[in-house]
């Protein structure tokens, strides 16, 4: 393969041009030269500045010898079937979170990556933040000693002041187009970071589901949860909770909190070092490194940069199909959960 890598990208909505494409247009490996979107006057507009060529659908797209690699940036539903297509198809895939809407669904997807030989990727951004990969290592090197319990939380004010189509009507309201709610839009972010600190995975989860703030342009509750709370075992024997939430109105909420039995560390409780270390009788570390992203201040994720890399090379995927799918079935517990009541065992995620 040359040092250029064509991509295409199939969905040019909201987080298509505030990070994939500009990510893609800034590394000098990357050429954007192909965009589908069910807007055709979207898709020329993405285009336009790249001198890119538009497609009819998808799947023409993805028919294109000339593209190496896609993003998939579509409604939940559309993930597996575009996946699993561009991977027959020859074509690296980065898709966009969560991996799809069903269970099955997303073990076809890491079957079809595992059959292709081509690299799956996942959007899974936080594991990239300077700040997550600190405190990972500070866990390892046993800074507060053998975990005991965690919080992490992800809140925001709603997808309806972030999607390309803004208001009650956006597309993360439609349980037809999104099977989940914040759950798996922020949920499956802060699970996966969970088992990218620690290294263990979820294997229990009791959670509660609910929409009680959202609602629709009828003015009814949504029907996919905008506020989802778990309480989550981890496979090392810790225990905490992990909460996702679309009601956080006025500021942002990305902070985790690991408590182990010979100390505390903070990530993102402080804007001004977003990393601290708190030990009994000892004098705080505090470790300024980088701000979060959020949806009003977006910052390169380095998502895109370690995706072409992985391309390059032929090294490992930096976050797998099946790293992926273990999330996956911490987020479609916690559904389960809040349907049928009390915890849902994850035996797959056990060691």
């Amino acid at each position: 393969m040359t040092d250029t890598i064509n991509i295409g990208i199939i969905g040019c909505g909201r987080i298509a041009q505030v990070r994939h494409i500009p990510e893609y247009a800034a590394n000098p490996n990357a050429k954007l030269v192909g965009f589908f979107d069910r807007d055709a006057a979207r898709a020329a507009e993405c285009a336009a500045p790249y001198d890119g060529k538009t497609y009819h659908s998808w799947a023409e797209l993805l028919a294109d010898p000339a593209i190496d690699a896609v993003s998939i940036c579509v409604a939940n539903v559309s993930h597996a079937e575009i996946a699993i297509a561009a991977l027959q198809a020859g074509k690296h895939v980065l898709l966009e979170k969560p991996m799809a809407t069903t269970l099955a669904d997303c073990e076809a997807v890491v079957a079809a990556a595992d059959a292709s030989g081509k690299l799956l990727m996942l959007g899974h951004n936080q594991r990239f933040a300077k700040a997550h990969e600190l405190a990972r290592k500070l866990l390892h090197e046993g800074a507060i000693g053998k975990l005991v319990t965690f919080r992490t939380t992800f809140g925001h004010g709603g997808p309806e002041t972030w999607s390309v189509d803004p208001g009650p009507n956006t597309w993360f309201f439609n349980p037809q187009m999104t099977t989940m709610g914040a759950v798996g839009d922020l949920g499956i972010h802060k699970t996966d970071l969970l088992h990218f600190l620690t290294g263990a995975r979820v294997v229990e989860a009791k959670a509660t589901l609910a929409s009680n703030d959202k609602v629709d342009a009828q003015g009814n509750p949504i029907a996919v949860d905008d506020n989802a709370i778990a309480l989550y075992t981890l496979s090392n024997g810790a225990i905490g909770t992990m909460m996702a939430s679309w009601s956080f109105h006025g500021i942002e909420d990305n902070t985790t909190i690991l408590y182990g039995q010979q100390g505390i560390i903070e990530i993102y409780t402080n804007p001004d070092y977003q990393v601290q270390v708190i030990r009994p009788g000892q004098p705080m570390e505090r470790y300024s490194v980088e701000a979060i992203q959020t949806n009003d201040n977006q910052t390169a994720s380095g998502v895109i940069d370690a995706f072409i890399s992985a391309v390059l090379t032929g090294g490992p995927s930096p976050v797998s199909g099946a790293e992926a799918l273990a999330a996956m079935r911490a987020v479609f517990a916690c559904m389960e959960s809040s349907r049928m009541g009390g915890t849902v065992a994850i035996p797959e995620n056990r060691p």
